[in-house]
């Protein structure tokens, strides 16, 4: 039975939408979901939070008319209960089953799905470099990006397809003179371009927006390095070597070849100030190496990505922000509420940053987590081998990322 074959309540049930429900997590609301997919996709992927209490009971538990006192009995009755599914019709249904039981109930507006759309900008405060720095955050699935404005023109780092009109809109409403809070209000006066789309590595757990990007007339950037791999569509895109240096505004994105998570793995200096890592370097963890040439070629990449990390990144100056592509359960945003935090506090912080390069290499393959969703699908595709639709493509990153080493394994005491 899918949710179209779902009977309609015959009770009004309220619903909410995905953005106020983040809203009210972030608040600090104490909020009880009952989530309704089977319990192998809910113990993948799931609404999480320090106010949040989550009950998984798969809706099929929901369809008898004698629905067991047990099931019953795991649900509040005393507060508001927040259904959930994949995309919205399951809810919905046992939202309606409960409330003629005298449960107080809503459902989540599409879901999951709904979920995976929301993408929010935060001002990174730290960021010292010319021009203004955003920081865009998925909390579905952990995607981190960033835009950078400088007069009349903006770069965006790991863009992801799904928001390609969102970037090229936001670029237009600001402005490296204003504040987030006081972004100008015609944009036609402003006339900021989205310069520059680039891509730190060809991701593994989402689509890039690189190409989608260039059909809008932005200059798509891609690692050099990554073309080994069997990019398609090289000639459309420029190709970001060690060294290169791209103009935006007064600002200056210097390319830094970092490889270990993948041979063609890239980080980019924004404005002297932040170190865009994508999956090298997270503020809770560091790369994963076996997505490339998996467990057999792991050890080799864990020793590149501990060059890396040394010689090129932690080489910076310890005030240097790092930014990566990802955060995890295990990540604490910073006062400003990015996802980003000094060289020095990382290495301050995390154990893995300053051990012996064997060691290092013993402790990140001791304990890898499931690999991301689809990513046999999603590589492909980011190469150009294979197509996907925009729901095609939006499916197959549904889910957590899976791009770090194991967090507690790399965390200091």
């Amino acid at each position: 039975m899918t949710d179209m074959d779902l009977p309609t309540p015959d009770v009004a049930i309220g619903s909410i939408e995905p953005s106020e429900l983040k809203a009210r997590i972030d608040d600090g609301e104490r909020i009880t979901l009952l989530d309704t997919r089977m319990e192998s996709e809910y113990d993948e992927w799931k609404i999480d939070g320090e106010t949040v209490d989550s009950i998984n009971v798969p809706y099929f538990e929901f369809l008898d008319d004698a629905i067991d006192d047990d099931v019953l009995a795991r649900i509040p009755d005393n507060r508001e209960v927040t259904v959930l599914c994949a995309k919205g019709g399951a809810s919905e249904y046992v939202a309606g089953v409960l409330n003629e039981r005298g449960y107080e109930t809503n459902h989540l507006e599409d879901g999951m799905n709904g979920w995976a759309r929301i993408y929010e900008r935060v001002e990174v405060d730290r960021y010292d470099g010319p021009g203004t720095l955003y920081q865009y955050q998925r909390p579905s699935s952990g995607c981190l990006g960033y835009l950078l404005v400088d007069g009349t023109e903006a770069a965006v780092i790991d863009p992801l397809r799904a928001f390609t009109d969102r970037y090229v809109d936001d670029a237009a409403d600001l402005s490296s003179a204003d504040s987030l809070s006081q972004a100008r209000q015609d944009a036609d006066e402003l006339g900021v371009d989205l310069t520059y789309a680039f891509d730190t590595h060809i991701h593994a757990d989402h689509i890039s927006g690189v190409r989608s990007l260039a059909d809008e007339g932005v200059e798509g950037v891609i690692p050099e390095a990554a073309v080994d791999r069997g990019v398609t569509y090289a000639d459309e895109v420029t190709l970001a070597a060690d060294g290169d240096e791209f103009g935006v505004g007064d600002a200056t994105i210097e390319t830094v070849y970092t490889p270990g998570h993948t041979s063609g793995m890239t980080s980019y200096l924004l404005g002297d100030s932040l170190l865009a890592t994508g999956d090298g370097l997270f503020v809770e963890s560091v790369a994963r190496p076996d997505l490339e040439e998996g467990d057999d070629g792991a050890p080799e990449a864990a020793a590149q990505l501990y060059d890396s990390l040394q010689e090129r990144v932690l080489s910076l100056p310890d005030d240097t922000l790092i930014g990566g592509a990802h955060f995890g359960d295990a990540a604490e945003p910073a006062e400003d509420g990015t996802y980003t935090a000094p060289i020095g506090q990382l290495e301050d912080e995390m154990d893995a940053l300053t051990m012996a390069r064997d060691d290092f290499v013993d402790l990140i393959l001791s304990d890898t987590p499931p690999r991301p969703a689809n990513y046999e699908d999603i590589i492909p595709t980011n190469l150009g081998q294979q197509d996907a639709t925009d729901d095609e493509a939006f499916e197959l990153e549904l889910g957590p990322n899976n791009c770090a080493a194991s967090q507690e394994s790399l965390a200091g005491d």
